[in-house]
């Protein structure tokens, strides 16, 4: 039986198990002690067997990632950690990185960019992390990459989407794994067109990735020869929606786009179904997920969306294993996309370390520009590689729409119609703005 052993030092607490150790950061601040005796620490629990460390007299190398996991997307965040659990747990059952366990150090940027920078800071310079993952939010993500890039730490965007990550702002050490938004723009905007009409009306939140979705999505749609008949810009956080739905309605168009996500989705999708808005207009968007769609009424679940990834894919290798590694630590219930997105980063800095024999940051970033995912890592069925020109990973588009009351598996709540490879939504390398700039 493993032996486990919970204590707590300088705001760090530490899980050892057996021979290994998992580690979760957080600066304890008054008022805010709760986190990560939740979710974020039954999750740790759950990874506990078999944690095996072969090389138990070396020093563990840290991992540092930043999400938020409190407000309106901790659903989504607190999976992008239990995916980034998981494989950590299993790269140190194989002998870590380079001979040395693998500790994951998280951080709480509770949606705020000022918090989010200074808990970078932290994990790089207190806490002395090898490797930098994260940010759910476009704004913070961008914001932290400017310390990774500082401190010249190699650092992964695991669920941020806003272009200018790897566009305009891209960095040499910084790559992405969750698509652009014009990519999710273009994986879906030709069939919304084509399907339900060419006047459209968007609610987008307010801030970077709203803003860059809704570009994306409008260019698209003028150049398939559409019209916007409104934006409505919602803060990030807001509950009541009724104010912009009932300027939607009045606007008659024949989509409603909605592009909020996390709760805000879930309390915009849960108000139109009670407005009767989704039996006068056609209602979809661009990007879904999968936590929003579980957290919805059955009414709430309408329209043609995009997942970035999905856990029903019949015949691709590997993905029946990621499901049923991942249903024992997440009680049960089936992966979503940012359980990928946690899982990917991790592997993808393991095993570019692993086969470089380094830990350099300029030589792995060097080595990422067109590194493939092994089918292990993939777990879709096109090529996903890191571009070179500009360090974004081309991923599978899972384009169809919601259900909402399965017939068969209750957790199947997305029909794919189509899959588009990344190839095919992400514009050319030369059209992102991207220049990179590598140090001497």
């Amino acid at each position: 039986m493993s032996r486990i052993r919970h204590t707590r030092h300088l705001g760090r607490f530490h899980l050892q198990i057996g021979g290994g150790t998992v580690t979760t950061s957080h600066r304890i601040q008054p008022g805010r002690r709760t986190l990560l005796k939740g979710a974020a620490a039954v999750t740790a629990l759950q990874l506990a067997p078999p944690f095996i460390i072969s090389a138990r007299g070396e020093s563990p190398l840290r991992i540092g990632m930043v999400d938020p996991l409190t407000g309106a997307y901790a659903a989504v965040a607190q999976n992008e950690v239990t995916g980034a659990r998981l494989a950590v747990q299993q790269i140190n059952a194989k002998g870590g990185i380079l001979g040395r366990p693998i500790e994951l150090l998280v951080e709480d940027s509770a949606n705020d960019v000022g918090t989010g920078v200074q808990k970078a800071r932290k994990l790089i310079e207190r806490d002395q992390v090898t490797f930098l993952i994260g940010d759910v939010n476009s704004g913070i993500a961008q914001a932290i990459s400017q310390v990774s890039n500082e401190k010249k730490v190699l650092h992964i965007v695991s669920g941020g989407h806003t272009d200018t990550i790897t566009g305009s702002d891209c960095k040499w050490n910084v790559f992405r794994v969750c698509n652009t938004t014009t990519m999710e723009a273009n994986a879906v905007a030709g069939l919304l067109f084509s399907k339900y009409g060419k006047k459209w009306h968007f609610i987008t939140p307010d801030y970077a990735f709203g803003h860059t979705l809704q570009k994306a999505a409008l260019a698209d749609l003028q150049k398939l020869g559409g019209t916007m008949t409104g934006n409505e810009l919602a803060p990030l956080g807001t509950t009541d929606f009724s104010a912009y739905l009932i300027k939607a309605r009045a606007a008659k168009p024949d989509v409603l786009l909605v592009l909020s996500q996390g709760s805000d989705m879930v309390n915009c999708l849960k108000q139109i179904a009670q407005f009767g808005i989704n039996k006068q207009i056609h209602v979809a968007g661009l990007q879904q997920e999968l936590e929003s769609v579980e957290a919805m009424p059955p009414e709430a679940r309408v329209g043609a969306w995009m997942f970035e990834w999905y856990w029903k894919q019949p015949g691709v290798a590997g993905v029946d294993k990621f499901v049923a590694d991942i249903r024992k630590v997440n009680g049960g219930k089936v992966p979503t996309a940012r359980h990928w997105f946690g899982y990917t980063s991790v592997h993808t800095l393991a095993a570019i370390a692993n086969r470089e024999k380094s830990l350099d940051a300029k030589k792995l970033a060097e080595a990422l520009g067109g590194f493939e995912l092994p089918d292990d890592i993939r777990l879709q069925p096109y090529k996903s590689y890191y571009r070179k020109g500009d360090h974004q990973l081309m991923t599978t588009a899972f384009v169809g729409e919601v259900i909402s009351t399965p017939k068969g598996d209750p957790e199947d709540l997305f029909r794919v119609d189509s899959l588009v490879p990344g190839d095919k939504t992400a514009p050319p390398e030369n059209a992102t703005g991207c220049t990179l700039k590598w140090p001497a």
